[in-house]
């Protein structure tokens, strides 16, 4: 099942997301339709928030920037209640978008190196180090769990130049080729 994407706007993509069990109704078919729903929507990442679920889950697949970045070939994964526990490194500017923020692409700033601890889809416990753009996807799907976008994460001035466009995307004025889900 393709889910709708949940779109700027929406009070979802602004609660901080709540843990769960490995009880919680459905989980295995959400994961995979949260798979599906990203592959639909030629993302690389996904968040449950972005599907108007506030929990804490994150998928994960690297596999179409790997021809630019070789490192993301085979890194798929699921991140069931994660943590991060540690930034390190330099940071580095990489021009991110957002399936929520259809249209706006910003260069965001964001440390190299992460450290984070998390339960994968069977439930067992992992902490582990990423970097390079695996640390960046997983800092991006991880501020949707936080009630974070990647638009607060501009300068005050492209903010103020932002405004009016996301303003608008809120509002239904924007064309993605995957279902969404506005609030109205």
């Amino acid at each position: 099942m393709i889910y709708p994407v949940t779109i700027i706007g929406h009070p979802t993509l602004r609660k901080r997301a709540e843990e769960i069990t490995k009880d919680y109704p459905d989980l295995e078919n959400i994961i995979n339709n949260m798979y599906d729903t990203m592959y639909d929507s030629d993302g690389v990442g996904l968040a449950a928030p972005q599907i108007n679920k506030s929990i804490r889950l994150m998928v994960i697949d690297g596999a179409p920037m790997a021809e630019d970045d070789p490192s993301l070939e085979g890194f798929k994964q699921t991140f069931i209640n994660p943590e991060i526990l540690e930034h390190k490194g330099e940071e580095f500017l990489f021009n991110e978008g957002c399936l929520s923020i259809p249209g706006i692409r910003e260069d965001i700033s964001r440390p190299s190196e992460i450290l984070i601890r998390y339960m994968d889809e069977d439930f067992i416990e992992h902490e582990e180090w990423f970097d390079g753009v695996k640390a960046r996807i997983l800092q991006h799907e991880y501020d949707h769990l936080e009630g974070i976008l990647f638009t607060d994460r501009v300068s005050p001035l492209r903010k103020k130049i932002l405004k009016g466009k996301l303003v608008a995307i809120s509002k239904g004025k924007f064309t993605a080729q995957y279902k969404t889900l506005i609030t109205k």
